[in-house]
């Protein structure tokens, strides 16, 4: 019966493919806890230094750090958040759309743009539609590393203290829960303005002793805020692969079986044919008898 040995291969192969399928989900749902593990323990300080900033903002408001500045753009930078790996849905996919479409906005206002990517899925498809890109890191792993960050953050942040770039935008994926993942575009620089209002200013009153002085210590307070922003959005970013990833070899998984049921019973009905044809072949030869 060649065509039940067909269908018997094919059951084999995608039983074995379902087996690579669940330990695929099973491995993201444990790299996606700790990657959420490490996303909350970010929070605290990138919310921490943030504060910092504010109160030395409020205690000398006449200083004015290139950060902060607003000036009139003539060209943006992007820096795309993507994974290195595929197999986890439409996770790069919304996400990459997301950032064509605000591109596109800048562009029709004629305002040229840069592209820093990190992660090798924005940078192979920054590099097929031929944008500019600044700068580029990826192959992060499973845990990545503020060092190996800051490299490519410092051409995008030296070129905005220069003026070179007159803002720069962070996409990434924002994570929701584990069944949903929203690709946001925030605008880091230059930075917003503080949302309290004066009595709240005035309530809060804080300064600090400096060591060399309070322009140097901004300085690198600011820097290091903007460095822990890309950090945990990275981080951010991760633990939406791993949920995608594992959701995504579920629901390969779950296909896998439907169609498994379906060719077992397309087997079955075959082998069926085969028999009745067999005993109306042997009851047809014992009649000529």
């Amino acid at each position: 019966m060649a065509i039940g040995k067909e269908i018997r291969k094919q059951i084999k192969s995608i039983q074995n493919t379902q087996k690579i399928t669940r330990a695929m989900e099973m491995v993201a749902a444990s790299k996606m806890r700790k990657a959420q593990e490490r996303m909350q323990a970010a929070r605290p300080y990138a919310q921490k230094i943030r504060n910092v900033i504010h109160h030395l903002h409020y205690a000398h408001p006449e200083y004015h750090h290139p950060f902060t500045l607003e000036r009139e753009p003539r060209r943006a930078g992007f820096i795309v958040i993507t994974s290195d790996r595929g197999l986890c849905g439409g996770l790069n996919t919304n996400l990459l759309r997301t950032t064509l479409g605000a591109m596109k906005e800048w562009a029709q206002k004629k305002v040229a743009l840069d592209v820093c990517t990190i992660g090798g899925k924005g940078f192979g498809f920054m590099k097929r539609t031929g944008a500019n890109i600044v700068s580029h890191v990826s192959h992060l792993g499973d845990t990545p590393r503020l060092e190996d960050l800051i490299g490519t953050m410092k051409v995008v942040l030296d070129a905005y203290v220069e003026g070179s770039l007159d803002r720069v935008f962070l996409v990434y994926n924002r994570f929701v829960s584990t069944m949903s993942q929203q690709a946001v575009v925030e605008q880091l620089l230059p930075l917003p303005p503080a949302e309290h209002d004066e009595a709240e200013r005035l309530r809060h009153h804080w300064d600090y002793i400096y060591e060399p002085d309070s322009k140097d210590v901004l300085d690198v307070l600011l820097r290091r805020y903007i460095e822990a922003r890309v950090y945990h959005a990275a981080v951010e970013n991760l633990s939406c692969e791993q949920a995608a990833r594992m959701v995504a070899m579920k629901s390969a998984s779950d296909n896998a079986g439907g169609l498994i049921d379906e060719l077992k019973l397309r087997y079955n009905k075959a082998r069926q044919a085969a028999i009745t044809q067999e005993i109306s072949e042997i009851v047809g030869g014992a009649a000529a008898v």
